[in-house]
C-alpha cells in the first residue's frame, strides 16, 4: 500500500519548492505527493505537510476560508504532520503578528505563543546590527532524541527567513534551538507533529534528509 503526502494549499505557502523537495526525498519509495486544497484529500492522506509564508493573519484567514482549518486540526490528531515556517507558527495558540492590540489566534495544537524578534541595539560578532527578518543560514542545535534528526549532525545549518519565532509554553515541545541575538525554538515536536521554523526545501542535503526521515517516520 502506497503512502500519500498532502501538501496543504491554502494560497499562502511556497508550494512548488516544498512539494518538489518532498518528491525528491521520496525517490525510490512508493510515495505519492499531492498539492491539494481539498479537505477530503487532506483527511485521506497518510501524511500532511503544512507550509506557510507571509503574514499570520492572512494565513489563518485563508486556511479557514478554504475550509482546511478543521482538516489540518483533525489530521494533526491522527497522522504525521510536518509544519514549515509560518506553518510551524500556526500550530501554536496565539501570535503577536496581526492586529496590533490582539494579534492572531492560531490552531492551538501546541501550547505557546509566537513572538516578534526584539533585537534593537544588539550587535553580531562582526559588529554589525542584527537584522529582522533573520534571512540566511543558521545552525540548529537538536534537543532530545527524535527520529526526524536521524543522520543529521548536531548543529547542522538550515535556511531561515522570519521575523517572528515560536515560544512553546513547555520546553518539552522544543526539538531544536537556534541562536540569533537570543536562543529561540527553531523546531517543535509533539507526538505525531514535527515542525521547523527554517525551510528544509531550501536547506540542501540536510533539508532533504529531514523530509526523507518524515516520510519514514512512524510515530
Amino acid at each position: 500500500m502506497s503512502d500519500t503526502v498532502a501538501v496543504v494549499d491554502y494560497g499562502m505557502g511556497n508550494l512548488r519548492s516544498v512539494s518538489q523537495a518532498v518528491l525528491k526525498a521520496a525517490e525510490g519509495t512508493n510515495t505519492s505527493v499531492m498539492i491539494t486544497s481539498d479537505p477530503e484529500v487532506v483527511f485521506k492522506a497518510t501524511r500532511v505537510v503544512l507550509p506557510g509564508q507571509g503574514a499570520m493573519r492572512d494565513c489563518m484567514h485563508e486556511l479557514t476560508r478554504a475550509g482546511l482549518k478543521e482538516a489540518v486540526i483533525n489530521a494533526a490528531k491522527i497522522k504525521p504532520l510536518f509544519g514549515v515556517c509560518v506553518g510551524m507558527q500556526m500550530l501554536l495558540e496565539h501570535s503577536e503578528e496581526g492586529n496590533s492590540d490582539t494579534g492572531t489566534d492560531c490552531l492551538g495544537l501546541i501550547p505557546g505563543r509566537v513572538i516578534k524578534f526584539d533585537l534593537a541595539g544588539q550587535l553580531q560578532a562582526d559588529g554589525s546590527r542584527y537584522k529582522v527578518p533573520q534571512m540566511g543560514w543558521n545552525q540548529v542545535t537538536q534537543r532530545g532524541v527524535h527520529e526526524l534528526w536521524k543522520d543529521i549532525p548536531q548543529d547542522s545549518y538550515f535556511y531561515f527567513v522570519h521575523s517572528f519565532y515560536a515560544a512553546p509554553s513547555d520546553v518539552r515541545y522544543t526539538a531544536g534551538e537556534t541562536m540569533y541575538g537570543q536562543s529561540f525554538t527553531s523546531a517543535i515536536a509533539s507526538d505525531n507533529i514535527f515542525a521547523t521554523q527554517f525551510h528544509p526545501e531550501k536547506s540542501a542535503d540536510m533539508g532533504l534528509r529531514l523530509y526523507h526521515n518524515f516520510l519514514h517516520w512512524k510515530p
